[in-house]
């Protein structure tokens, strides 16, 4: 097609809706984020306000307002269906088999009970009102998940995530995350079952079973070598082109085979979890489920027609209310039963106590299939939806119940922690940024100091080599700040900067000093010249490679000259300490820093 073709055949009109999608991310997601609102609340009431039932209803006397009307509903939840894939491939990434294996006791107890007798408890009441036995089963399970996108934000703004209730809230969290994919292999079992399960219905269970054990049979085969393949091009575009054909690729295995697109990424995520491809896979899949995502929720409002709670009131809100208690009360039952004080168990249970954002793809893939009505769908929808909306609040209120308890009679169980093959379960202290010879040595070092550290390299070769000798090493670009941050940046006590290029040296110092003021940057420097630099640029410590040399060659001439072992040790550090004087001067960053340090008595 040439351009005058594409010029005829084009309107802007068409790009409407796309248009007023990016609009409302740019305005919403620094908005929100400006006034510490999840941005998710902001895509459901700008769905709203944008849709059919808001300013849509309002153009027909208006006619202006169709220019600010997603009009092509359709369309938009055919791609917003992609945020729910990569928001399953993201919580496969973010779980690992050792990670569960330190919280089992809460995630696969608790969190099993809890999601057991909320999923159980609302079922019964949609059996009550009248709802099958299938029907209501999927509505207890859909409104039995909570809202990980939003709950877990609030808590590390209100710096609850790594209290001894934020622990309980996640593990339960991270079970319900566990129990998507299940429960939407049910309901695609559950299809036009609207009985009792039959032979037909058990017979279904084997293409369900056979296509998660497929794609991982195939994952353990290909996915690694594939990914080995394209790290060592070196390329960031091959590697994002890797990483989306593999969640868009299982995804559609999975949707070949007549299950979930959701199931097939959750796999993918599963498996690229235990490679050292992990942490960069995160950092670069993460703007496209941010964006999807918010699709998602943008399409989501838009169906929301909230002239249904003007024309049932009291049933909907009553409902919302009857979800917050019932779940409320669930969890601080079970809470308290895994030896909690009362209050914090209230505080858990207020955090939990609404609805997710898994109960719209539940919903809406039950309504799809004829299990649940399609009015009661949009009922319960809203509900749930509401029933987020009052987050922020329920998280308010529990902080304040659970703020005023006393220390628990049990001790807590150790927080979630950063794992890697072959070392301990430690966080690590330290974070190595290459590892290559420098990088090995300093890790060598650190090891016989029993010091925890965690290893990164661009290099795939260089970190296949580590992984083969048990290390934590893993593959990526440190330059980004939300790369060394998944790589336990924000916990360590410290970096080591390795790496024999100047430019991507400096790059992760300037990123590591802008997410840490104030921790401890030691880097490998060329000459002088760069050390200083690097000082500017807020390292605490930088090594001249030119420098180092020279100091210890004029150490061995001096001894083999006879003179003692004590004076020539005593002259050499005397004359390092004047060098870094010379290239730290006083009012480059990295100084200011150690002498931030020094005031307050801390160090490594």
């Amino acid at each position: 097609m040439g351009f005058s073709e594409l010029d005829h055949g084009v309107s802007p009109g068409n790009y409407k809706d796309l248009v007023l999608f990016l609009a409302t991310a740019g305005v919403i997601v620094p908005l929100f984020k400006r006034l510490k609102i999840s941005p998710i609340l902001g895509f459901l009431g700008a769905g709203v306000i944008l849709g059919p039932y808001g300013l849509g209803a309002a153009a027909k006397s208006a006619p202006l307002l169709g220019l600010l009307t997603i009009t092509n509903q359709q369309d938009i939840s055919e791609i917003a269906e992609f945020g729910v894939v990569f928001l399953l491939f993201m919580i496969g990434l973010e779980l690992s088999f050792e990670r569960l294996r330190l919280l089992r006791r809460l995630v696969f107890g608790l969190g099993g009970a809890q999601t057991v007798l909320s999923a159980a408890g609302l079922a019964l009441v949609a059996a009550a009102f009248g709802q099958p036995p299938a029907a209501a089963a999927v509505i207890g399970m859909a409104l039995a998940l909570s809202s990980t996108a939003i709950i877990v934000p609030t808590l590390v703004e209100r710096r609850r995530l790594h209290s001894d209730v934020g622990r309980v809230a996640f593990s339960v969290l991270l079970f319900q995350d566990l129990a998507v994919a299940p429960i939407l292999v049910a309901v695609s079992l559950l299809r036009g079952h609207a009985g009792p399960i039959g032979m037909d219905l058990l017979l279904a269970l084997v293409p369900a079973i056979a296509t998660p054990i497929l794609i991982l049979a195939v994952g353990r085969a290909v996915l690694r070598p594939m990914l080995k393949s394209v790290a060592r091009a070196k390329s960031q575009e091959l590697f994002l082109a890797a990483c989306l054909l593999v969640v868009v690729g299982a995804g559609l295995a999975s949707a070949a085979a007549g299950q979930s697109m959701a199931l097939g990424a959750f796999i993918a995520g599963l498996l690229l979890a235990e490679t050292e491809f992990r942490h960069e896979a995160e950092v670069t899949i993460e703007p496209f489920k941010g964006l999807l995502l918010g699709l998602f929720f943008l399409s989501v409002g838009i169906g929301l027609d909230f002239g249904l709670l003007l024309a049932h009131p009291l049933q909907i809100l009553g409902g919302v209310l009857a979800l917050v208690l019932f779940k409320a009360l669930a969890a601080a039952l079970l809470v308290k039963l895994a030896g909690r004080p009362m209050r914090r168990a209230l505080e858990a249970g207020l955090i939990l106590s609404a609805g997710g954002e898994f109960a719209f793809v539940v919903m809406g893939q039950a309504t799809g299939v004829g299990l649940v009505a399609p009015q009661t769908g949009q009922i319960l929808v809203l509900i749930a939806t509401l029933s987020m909306f009052a987050i922020p609040a329920l998280t308010m209120l529990g902080e304040r119940i659970g703020r005023s308890a006393s220390r628990p009679a049990l001790a807590a169980e150790p927080p979630a922690q950063v794992t890697t093959p072959g070392s301990s379960s430690e966080a690590p202290k330290v974070l190595v940024v290459g590892y290559g010879r420098v990088g090995l040595m300093v890790a060598d070092m650190l090891d016989r100091h029993q010091i925890a550290w965690v290893a990164v390299d661009q290099d795939a070769k260089t970190v296949e080599a580590g992984r083969r000798r048990g290390h934590a090493v893993y593959f990526g670009n440190a330059s980004r700040v939300e790369f060394l941050l998944r790589c336990g940046l924000d916990s360590a006590s410290a970096v080591v900067v390795t790496m024999d290029n100047a430019v991507a040296v400096e790059a992760v110092v300037a990123a590591a000093r802008q997410a840490r003021p104030q921790m401890v940057i030691a880097a490998r420097a060329r000459d002088a010249r760069q050390a200083a630099r690097l000082y500017e640029l807020g390292a605490t410590e930088a090594v001249p490679e030119t420098v180092e040399a020279s100091l210890q060659l004029s150490e061995a001439l001096l001894v083999d000259l006879g003179v003692p072992m004590g004076l020539v040790i005593a002259s050499v550090h005397e004359k390092r300490d004047e060098i870094r004087r010379d290239l730290n001067r006083p009012e480059a960053l990295g100084a200011r820093v150690r002498r931030a340090r020094d005031r307050r008595g801390t160090g490594v």
